[in-house]
C-alpha cells in the first residue's frame, strides 16, 4: 500500500471481525434500514399530514424521528457498502464528516428528549399556562436550540481534531467517532479529551437532570390526582421515558466503549458498536410506533386503507 494512501484513509478493522457473516450482516443490516426508513417516514408523514396532530408533542416526535432517519441515513449506506468490500475504508475527512453528524445528531436527540420532557411538564403540572409556554414560537425556538446547540459544540470538537497528525491509520470499529480519531493522533491530545468532556458534561448530564426534575414533578402531580388522570399520564409519558433511557444506556455504553477498548479484546469494541448503532435506531419508531396511542391508531388505520384498497 502506498504510503500517501495511509496518509489519506483510513481503515475500518471492525469489519474484519465479521468477514466469516459479512452476508448476512448485511442482510440484516439492509432489512433494519429499511424498516426504519419506512416506519420513520411513516409517522413523520402521519404528523405533517394530520391537522389533529399538529400539537407541540406530536411535532416533538416528528423532529426526533427525522433526527433518528437522518442519522440513520449517515451510519447505514456506508455500512452496508463496507461489509461488501474487500477492506472498508474511509478517507480522513469522510471520516470526520460522519463522526460529526453521528455525535451532532445524537446529542440533539437528547436536546430534544429534554424538551419533550419540558412539554410533558407543562401539559400536566401547568395546564393553564400550556399554551403560553409551549407557543408556536416557543416550539421552534426549542427546536433551533436543540438541533444548533450541539451543532455548534461537536463542530468544536471536529474542528480541533481535523489538524491531528495521525501515526495509526486502523479504527477497530465499524463507523467513525471523534474520540476514536482521536487516539490515532501521536502528539497531545489533552485539550482535545478535555473538549469532549465538556461537550458531553453539557449535553448528556444537563439533559439527564432536566429529564429527571422534569419527571420528578410529574410524578408528584400524579400521585395527588385520580387513576383516570395518572393512567393518561403514564400513556403520554411512558414512551419517552423508554427512548431516553434507551439513549442513555447505549450512551454511556459508547462512552465506556471507547475508554477501555484499549484494555479488552479487539472484538468487543465492534461487537458493541453494531449493537448501538441497531438498538437507537431501531428504538424510536417501535416505541412511538406502538406506544403512542394517537399515532398507533392513526397507522393502523392508514396500512388497512392501503390494504382495502390493494
Amino acid at each position: 500500500m502506498a504510503e500517501g494512501f495511509n496518509e489519506t484513509y483510513l481503515t475500518l478493522a471492525g469489519y474484519a471481525r465479521f468477514n466469516n457473516l459479512r452476508y448476512l450482516f448485511f442482510f440484516m443490516f439492509l432489512t433494519v434500514y429499511i424498516f426504519i426508513s419506512f416506519t420513520d417516514s411513516l409517522i413523520v408523514f402521519l404528523i405533517c399530514s394530520q391537522r389533529s396532530l399538529h400539537k407541540p408533542m406530536y411535532v416533538f416526535i416528528a423532529a426526533l424521528l427525522l433526527n433518528s432517519l437522518t442519522c440513520s441515513t449517515t451510519i447505514y449506506p456506508k455500512l452496508l457498502s463496507d461489509f461488501l468490500s474487500e477492506r472498508p475504508v474511509v478517507s480522513r475527512s469522510a471520516c470526520l464528516c460522519q463522526a460529526f453528524f453521528i455525535y451532532f445528531l445524537g446529542g440533539s436527540a437528547y436536546m430534544l428528549l429534554s424538551v419533550m420532557a419540558f412539554d410533558r411538564y407543562v401539559s400536566i403540572c401547568e395546564p393553564l399556562r400550556y399554551a403560553t409556554l409551549v407557543s408556536p414560537s416557543a416550539v421552534a425556538a426549542l427546536l433551533l436550540l436543540a438541533w444548533l446547540l450541539p451543532a455548534g459544540l461537536v463542530a468544536g470538537a471536529a474542528l480541533l481534531a481535523s489538524p491531528l497528525r495521525l501515526c495509526r491509520f486502523g479504527l477497530d470499529r465499524l463507523y467513525c467517532n471523534i474520540y476514536s480519531f482521536v487516539k490515532l493522533s501521536c502528539g497531545s491530545t489533552l485539550v482535545n479529551n478535555v473538549y469532549g468532556l465538556l461537550c458531553n458534561a453539557t449535553i448528556m448530564f444537563l439533559s439527564i437532570v432536566f429529564v429527571v426534575f422534569s419527571y420528578s414533578r410529574i410524578l408528584l402531580v400524579c400521585l395527588q390526582q385520580s387513576g383516570s388522570v395518572r393512567g393518561k399520564a403514564v400513556r403520554t409519558c411512558l414512551p419517552h421515558l423508554l427512548v431516553f433511557i434507551n439513549y442513555s444506556v447505549c450512551t454511556v455504553f459508547e462512552i465506556v466503549n471507547n475508554r477501555m477498548q484499549a484494555n479488552v479484546d479487539a472484538v468487543v469494541p465492534a461487537v458493541m458498536s453494531v449493537s448501538i448503532v441497531i438498538i437507537t435506531t431501531l428504538f424510536n419508531p417501535v416505541v412511538y410506533g406502538l406506544k403512542t396511542q394517537e399515532i398507533s391508531k392513526r397507522v393502523k388505520k392508514l396500512l388497512c386503507y392501503r390494504r382495502t384498497e390493494g
